[in-house]
């Protein structure tokens, strides 16, 4: 049988291929790409910032509510809607017992809660504000947030009229020139009371951290039961603090 030269040529260049991959040895492997594992990068976890303290509740009263000396007691009294100053009457919430507040108010002995039920004639509030008053120090702090922001100097009731401790609450915001000029420029009425006020006093028994026309008197212990201190001090108090806020005085 005839071969094509054609096919010829290719038998000839294949066998000439083959003799010379065996001369050279194996042709090397042929190499699979390299597999690379990539892991995702672990995810960046913020931490959490601590939460701040909570705010403290304020009972705004819009009609007379009447209060008991405890949760779903008989009435013990009538809150209006303004205090005996004129002020709106806002309370500060210093516990819960279901649908009943006890606020802290000057119609309750120091120490005594006055409870109110929650209702359409009473709504809450809150704040961030509270003032802390250190006797031993004859200082007051301002704190937002449990933050200081301003820290004053004050007079402290002299003794046999120190000035009690407890938890109290701003009730009004008044200006000193309409009670005379041993009140400085400003006047915060606290809810507190004082149970020993000076023999022959006529100046009523409701503390409050006012001003002075005595500054000298400012960090010593020289008042009826009062917390004096300077006007400028006063000031700022007075453009920060909201009615309620909360007062903590302690020894």
């Amino acid at each position: 049988m005839r071969v094509r030269p054609s096919l010829l040529l290719v038998a000839t260049a294949l066998t000439a291929f083959f003799a010379a991959q065996t001369a050279l040895g194996s042709p090397p492997p042929v190499t699979q790409p390299a597999t690379v594992d990539f892991q995702p990068a672990a995810a960046v976890i913020e931490p959490k910032k601590p939460a701040g303290p909570r705010p403290f509740r304020l009972a705004v009263v819009h009609r007379n509510v009447t209060f008991s000396a405890r949760p779903g007691g008989p009435s013990a009294g009538t809150l209006g809607t303004t205090t005996e100053f004129g002020s709106p009457q806002v309370l500060g919430v210093a516990a819960r017992r279901g649908a009943w507040l006890g606020v802290v108010s000057s119609a309750r002995p120091n120490g005594a809660l006055a409870w109110v039920r929650r209702d359409a004639a009473v709504t809450i509030e809150r704040t961030r504000w509270s003032l802390q008053a250190d006797l031993s120090e004859h200082s007051v702090t301002l704190r937002r947030n449990g933050r200081v922001l301003h820290r004053l100097k004050v007079a402290i009731g002299r003794p046999g009229s120190e000035t009690p401790t407890g938890r109290f609450a701003v009730t009004d915001k008044l200006a000193g020139s309409s009670y005379g000029p041993y009140y400085g420029c400003c006047v915060l009425a606290l809810s507190a009371h004082q149970p020993n006020t000076p023999p022959g006093w006529t100046g009523g028994n409701r503390l409050a951290i006012h001003g002075t026309d005595s500054p000298a008197t400012i960090g010593t212990a020289a008042s009826a039961g009062c917390l004096r201190a300077a006007d400028a001090d006063l000031e700022v108090l007075m453009a920060k603090v909201p009615l309620g806020t909360p007062v903590f005085i302690r020894a």
